[in-house]
């Protein structure tokens, strides 16, 4: 198929791959926890004797340790945790926080210090990860972060809609990644674990590079413009947007609730159905849920469409600037998918649209990121303040009208989907950008966040630089099942046609 057309996969995520196609979720948890997972930490508990433990970390601060399973181990060798520590060093280069530290074994259960401020995201050991805008019961938040003033030392007492269900099902919080601060585009330190010198993107950007780098086969992200779909193109896995109000936000720090969407990242489809499948549900406190039957995600991902998908491919505004060599790729995807494929015009009332998302997130990020600016916005990040001050001065009239916008434009999608089973676009402009002072640019996604519909990125491409390029899937609005049975059917497709 060419070098630009070929399905990326790192060799240290393929067994989980394999397994989460396989495998029912509760029963699934020890298998993957013991087996996909790199041993990254060590734990303490009260009972142990000595009056401290070695804790090594793969996280900027130390684990939360909940039930832990037999496969978390305690150190008490200093010589032993120093080695393990260089080991760990290695494995999450991308990642400079990583330390081994003595904790008094009276932390117990609850080492660490986590909480709700969007600077880091979990990782759940044995089921994935997401970030800490989420609420975890008796974890602290975060010190030293340029935004931490007002959540310093906060310490949850509830769960957030997620964390319950993920517990519920077996799942154990493992630690934390960086994402970028406030969950908007001011970037974090996390690199690009394809290369070093490139932005991972934002803001979920721990969780997509904790995947790609195969430390855990799945984690959680959240989206208000691109921060699942553009994070997973630059990382090379494959990160899933579910349609508005799918998943609850109850616990999760508000940035923009018109727009915030829960989304997952995974190795495949089948292993984003999975995570995504537990998650969806309806809580009284997110109105934007309905309730309704959870759809089978999972068993519909990895099942054969009755026939063939047929793939609309759409030029997004700002498809004449992005890469050529990504207009190369997606010409030869699209000569080999043949007669599944052709091309589907978008409607001139989509030309505004990304100005529109762009209005609302900064009006209701500057209400409700207010305390962060008026108690210290000398200590936000300059591209942070500047968002917030660009929202004070959204007139009303100019916000409420955009509110309108998404209904005129799910009417023509709705038209667009009689003709199509998926739309097919770039997940982003071209592979990720060097540097790491920026998160890349979310031109191809914010539409997608703005309709409220469903979107996937899978890893189908690579540039001539070796980094990873994605193609983004589109479906209709509560059709979820089909986009992912969908996107699972191209991915095994592109990797047969690859072979």
């Amino acid at each position: 198929m060419g070098s630009t057309f070929e399905r990326t996969a790192r060799a240290s995520g393929m067994a989980a791959r394999q397994r989460l196609a396989t495998l029912k979720l509760g029963s699934a948890l020890a298998a993957l926890a013991a087996a996909s997972l790199p041993a990254l930490a060590i734990a303490a508990e009260e009972d142990l004797p000595g009056d401290d433990q070695i804790v090594v970390t793969a996280t900027r601060t130390p684990l939360q340790i909940e039930d832990a399973p037999a496969t978390i181990t305690v150190i008490d060798d200093e010589q032993i945790a120093d080695e393990l520590a260089t080991d760990i060093k290695d494995l999450v280069r991308y990642e400079p926080g990583v330390s081994v530290r003595r904790a008094p074994a009276r932390f117990g259960a609850a080492l660490g210090a986590t909480g709700r401020a969007r600077n880091e995201d979990f990782i759940i050991r044995g089921i994935g990860g997401n970030r800490v805008l989420i609420q975890v019961d008796g974890i602290r938040s975060p010190q030293g972060f340029s935004f931490g003033a007002q959540d310093a030392g906060r310490v949850p007492l509830r769960d957030a809609f997620v964390v319950e269900r993920l517990r519920k099902e077996g799942a154990i919080l493992m630690g934390k990644t960086v994402t970028t601060e406030l969950a908007f585009m001011q970037p974090g330190k996390t690199a690009n674990p394809h290369n070093l010198a490139h932005t991972p993107g934002g803001s979920s950007q721990g969780s997509a590079a904790a995947v790609a780098d195969g430390m855990v086969p799945l984690a959680i992200g959240t989206q208000t413009g691109g921060s699942v779909i553009r994070p997973a193109s630059f990382c090379g896995v494959t990160g899933y947007k579910p349609t508005f109000g799918a998943i609850p936000r109850r616990g999760v720090l508000t940035q923009s609730p018109s727009l915030d969407t829960i989304g997952v990242f995974a190795s495949d489809p089948a292993g984003a159905a999975l995570l995504a499948e537990v998650l969806f549900g309806q809580d009284d406190e997110d109105n934007a849920t309905t309730l309704c039957a959870a759809p089978a995600l999972h068993a519909a991902a990895t099942s054969a469409p009755p026939l063939p998908p047929v793939f609309g491919f759409i030029r997004p505004p700002g498809w004449e600037d992005a890469e050529p060599q990504l207009h190369d790729a997606f010409a030869e995807l699209m000569d080999a998918l043949g007669d599944q494929a052709f091309e589907l015009p978008l409607p001139a009332v989509f030309d505004t649209a990304a100005d529109q998302r762009k209005l609302i997130n900064l009006a209701e990020m500057s209400y409700h990121y207010y305390p962060y600016w008026h108690r210290g916005a000398d200590k936000l990040g300059p591209i942070t303040r500047d968002a917030i001050e660009q929202g004070n001065a959204v007139p009303a009239r100019d916000y409420l009208s955009a509110r309108d916008m998404p209904k005129v434009l799910n009417a023509a999608l709705d038209e667009m989907f009689t003709r199509c089973d998926v739309i097919l676009c770039p997940s982003a402009p071209g592979p990720a950008p060097k540097g790491l002072e920026t998160t890349g640019d979310p031109v191809f996604n914010g539409l997608w966040t703005f309709c409220g519909t469903p979107c996937i990125n899978l890893p189908l491409f690579t540039s001539t630089e070796g980094l990873p390029m994605g193609v983004q899937l589109v479906g209709a609005r509560h059709n979820d099942a089909r986009l992912l049975r969908t996107a699972q059917w191209l991915t095994d497709w592109a990797a047969g046609a690859s072979a």
